[in-house]
């Protein structure tokens, strides 16, 4: 057992090395690519409206507020200033999200954001993200990089096409510090050790952000109440909870194997849902000894295994939200090929972990 415990260990290190480490430094390289043409693009629309500035800064060798989502697809997180009169409201009632609503009616004309506010004195994602878009089509046409960068088509996100590879999208935000969404209030479960009241500490005081980009509730129709919402994300807070032991080496093999073979049709799965199942995994192994380099091998198997569960029960709840399933809106049959995917490579890795020399 423990041979072959060691022996998986042995040849997921060498995946590691060899395939993680190159796609790596694969996405790294297009990534400088990438935010060259965003950041010339971003400038151009700062030029015509000051209140947009750009928050694309590189700091120790990453850009702030750029997410991967696959090796050809990224989004970049535009921070926004003077959040300040409005108060954050977070009810529940639509999950994932949140609105921003005038603290007094009479500072209404005091935001910086005035013209985006409702009738009923919400801030609406929807109308800054729309004025947003018309300022990066009109940006795109005057930047430097014209000739190989164009807007995506037929969507309400502002997304950029760069090179006929690569697509981004530009998401205004709201950054949130110093708050907790009363949605993430049941966090951290009172009866798992992990991850430890400093950590805790350090994961609420990263916050959240709050996204402009398309919230559909169960019906996947938009309500002019969710269009006015603001979507909660918690990357930051996510990327500090999973430091330490082998965890984010465990992450970068999901990643790699999810590039590799769970690229299917009606993408079911992307980089998003195996960083959540890494946080679901370390609840299930709350002690930092069971993130030892020599449980790789069985840390992995696991959260495979919970993929395949979660693929065939069709729900993936995202960590911080339980009541959001990241699954939403996603075809049953590709959850079900992804499903039948995910056991044929579960079985080969833990059959004949030399197969990862291929995989």
């Amino acid at each position: 057992m423990v041979a072959a415990q060691a022996k998986l260990v042995y040849h997921l290190n060498k995946y590691y090395n060899e395939k993680c480490q190159s796609r790596k430094a694969a996405i790294s390289k297009t990534i400088r690519e990438v935010c060259k043409v965003v950041s010339d693009v971003l400038k151009e629309v700062e030029v015509q409206e000051p209140r947009f500035i750009s928050s694309l800064n590189e700091m120790e060798n990453r850009f702030e507020g750029l997410e991967v989502i696959s090796p050809t697809e990224f989004e970049v997180v535009l921070y926004l200033n003077q959040m300040g009169v409005f108060n954050f409201v977070d009810d529940g009632s639509l999950p994932g999200c949140a609105v921003l609503k005038l603290s007094d009616g009479r500072k209404r004309s005091m935001s910086l954001w005035v013209e985006f506010i409702t009738a009923s004195g919400y801030l609406s994602a929807r109308k800054i993200r729309s004025r947003f878009q018309t300022l990066v089509a009109q940006a795109v046409d005057k930047c430097s990089y014209r000739d190989v960068v164009k807007m995506v088509a037929d969507t309400s996100e502002v997304k950029l096409r760069i090179r006929d590879r690569y697509v981004v999208q530009i998401t205004p935000a709201f950054k949130c510090t110093g708050i907790w969404p009363r949605s993430a209030a049941h966090w951290p479960l009172p009866h798992i050790p992990w991850p430890g009241p400093n950590r805790v500490a350090e994961v609420k005081a990263e916050g959240f952000n709050l996204l402009s980009k398309e919230c559909y509730s169960l019906n996947g129709k938009q309500s002019s109440a969710e269009s006015d919402a603001w979507v909660l994300q918690f990357a930051e807070a996510e990327n500090r909870l999973i430091l330490g032991g082998c965890r984010k080496k465990c992450l970068s093999v999901l990643k790699a194997l999810r590039d590799r073979h769970l690229e299917l049709p009606g993408q079911p799965l992307n980089n998003y849902h195996m960083k959540t199942l890494v946080s679901y995994e370390c609840e299930k192994h709350p002690r930092e000894s069971d993130w030892d380099e020599n449980c790789l091998g069985d840390r992995l198997n696991g959260i495979l295994l919970q993929l395949i569960s979660c693929l065939q029960c069709r729900r993936c709840p995202h960590y911080f939200l339980p009541n959001l399933d990241l699954f939403q809106g996603k075809p049953s049959s590709a959850l079900e090929n992804a499903a039948k995917q995910t056991w044929r490579l579960a079985r080969e890795i833990l059959t004949n972990p030399k197969s990862l020399e291929k995989l």
